[in-house]
């Protein structure tokens, strides 16, 4: 279990985050008292007031509660108010604070706008942004996605190989017992990798009624019904199919499986975000039905987790390694900016900053506080990848590597973010900032430039066993005939990588970069809808309120 320290730390992390982004007693700053204050400040470059000083102060004063009930906060203020706010946030939480040119408040007339200022735009070695995860997004969308409500659709998750004509949208994977995943006459509906040529009757390859493909890719309410033209991989004739869509919420652990092989069971599974408070339920179920059927190794696929719970993920590192690897190990220390000395600024204590461990019970967010978590106790894994890995699970990766428990990756470059943040709402919108970076048992957490298979040209990052397969979108996830699965079962009999004889259709990356979507007749990329969206990219230090 944990030290009173370590539990004041994540006591700390939860009364913060939860009181501003939607617990205690708000949604975005919790009961305060209010500060005589005028509503024009005077901007002095380099001299900053508290940012509580601040807080609430805000131009549309919302009224009423927020979707989990909380009262809002909000006082009469004005847009200068909360760009003051942003500055001194900004000031006092940043990890790279020192690098944020001081620009005067009032010279912006969106704090949107004024906080994608106050960063770094520093690069990497490789030439990449230093910060590539700032962002904001409407409080109310947030609270959404962080509590996994559920969302119209069909269960499918769709990538665009290119979303301006001609258009190539294919299916990634869906989730079970889902209209996307259903079985008619013998056949799933949208299989991994097929092709959407038509939706109700309109061109998607070459059309421009966009109108009605981005309402058939998405619908918005429940008991809608799209007619698809669709093309299976290797397919050489078309089908058409009917979907209804209904309320989803998508499962963290998407599937498992169990792979009989010569040398033993090998267990599979697709943990696709540690985001949704399920997530951590999902996981303890997934690695308690693999440790009563005795695997004896894990290929955990990570390839669309792009983060989320920090306290999720060392949860998953103690799973995998158990008890004795990880007994007084850290699974990470979090690291605050230079002003900080060793303190977390976001928590408003002066306590110096403790260790998180690998976590061996529930913590409360959908697993029982303090039930015991089952472990696979293993001295090995193998790790699926794409740049869309980030962020919690580049932790993961991370911290097991610093027990020396031996990680081997097979896939692509991760997508370099050993940053993270404690989302913090003012006024109707939530901002994401980078605040702190992790750092294993070994006091290692330099991979800006991402996790890098061994045997890939990049000369840049932290290299890791294993091997470059680029994403085979044409067999379905837990096929052992997939690319990077087969690879993966390749190198634990060979302890070589396999010979990749065909190059297989690209994905475009979930993690890094943007591509211009304004051309004309653009349909909605799916990489740009809330549950594919960057804010999945973070390793989040949320902890339920009152855990213990």
């Amino acid at each position: 279990m944990f030290s009173k320290s370590q539990r004041n730390l994540f006591l700390t992390s939860a009364t913060f985050v939860l009181v501003a982004c939607g617990g205690g007693s708000s949604s975005e700053g919790g009961t305060s008292i209010p500060t005589p204050i005028s509503q024009t400040p005077t901007y002095t470059p380099g001299v900053f007031q508290a940012s509580s000083t601040f807080k609430d102060r805000c131009e549309v004063v919302r009224t009423g509660t927020d979707s989990e009930g909380n009262t809002f906060p909000d006082r009469a203020g004005s847009t200068l108010l909360e760009n003051f706010w942003l500055r001194s946030w900004s000031n006092e939480t940043y990890l790279w604070n020192r690098e944020i040119q001081d620009q005067n408040p009032g010279n912006f007339d969106s704090p949107v706008a004024y906080f994608a200022e106050l960063r770094t735009f520093a690069t990497t070695a490789s030439g990449e942004d230093k910060d590539d995860f700032h962002f904001s997004q409407p409080t109310a969308e947030f609270l959404e996605r962080r509590n996994n409500t559920a969302s119209s659709g069909y269960g499918v998750r769709f990538t665009a190989i290119s979303s301006t004509p001609p258009r190539d949208f294919r299916v990634l994977y869906t989730e079970s017992n889902s209209p996307a995943s259903e079985v008619v006459n013998g056949q799933v509906q949208l299989p991994r990798g097929a092709r959407i040529l038509s939706v109700d009757g309109v061109d998607l390859v070459n059309g421009n009624d966009v109108d009605t493909l981005n309402a058939g890719l998405f619908p918005e309410t429940d008991g809608e019904t799209h007619t698809f033209v669709v093309r299976d991989p290797g397919a050489t004739t078309d089908r058409t199919i009917t979907l209804v869509s209904e309320s989803i919420a998508a499962e963290p652990v998407n599937r498992t499986e169990i792979i009989n092989t010569s040398s033993g069971p090998v267990g599979y599974m697709l943990f696709n975000t540690f985001s949704p408070f399920a997530s951590e339920e999902s996981l303890a179920n997934a690695i308690s039905d693999m440790a009563q059927q005795n695997v004896n190794d894990l290929i955990l696929d990570l390839r669309y987790n792009g983060g989320g719970l920090l306290a999720v993920a060392a949860q998953l590192g103690y799973q995998i390694a158990g008890p004795q690897r990880t007994d007084g190990k850290t699974f990470s220390l979090l690291q605050y900016n230079e002003d900080a000395n060793g303190t977390d600024p976001t928590s408003g204590s002066n306590d110096p900053v403790e260790p998180i461990p690998f976590i061996d019970t529930g913590v409360g967010f959908s697993v029982p506080n303090g039930q015991a978590l089952s472990t696979l106790n293993l001295p090995r894994v193998f790790i699926l990848s794409t740049e869309g890995t980030c962020s919690a699970s580049e932790a993961v990766i991370n911290a097991l590597n610093g027990i020396d428990v031996e990680v081997i990756l097979i896939g692509d470059i991760t997508c370099g973010k050993p940053f993270g943040f404690l989302p913090t709402g003012n006024c109707g919108e939530t901002y994401f900032t980078i605040q702190f970076r992790g750092v294993n048992d070994k006091g290692f957490g330099d991979y800006s430039d991402g996790f890098v298979p061994e045997d890939n040209a990049f000369t840049f990052g932290e290299r890791l066993k294993g091997c470059t397969i680029p994403d085979d979108i044409n067999n379905e996830l837990g096929d052992p005939n997939e690319a990077k699965l087969r690879a993966a079962l390749f190198y634990r009999d060979n302890g070589t990588c396999p010979t990749v004889t065909s190059k297989t259709t690209p994905t475009v990356s979930f993690a890094k970069g943007s591509i211009d979507y304004d051309s004309a007749f653009a349909v909605i990329p799916p990489e740009t809808l809330p549950e594919n969206s960057v804010v999945l990219n973070n390793m989040d230090a949320t902890m339920p309120e009152g855990f213990k």
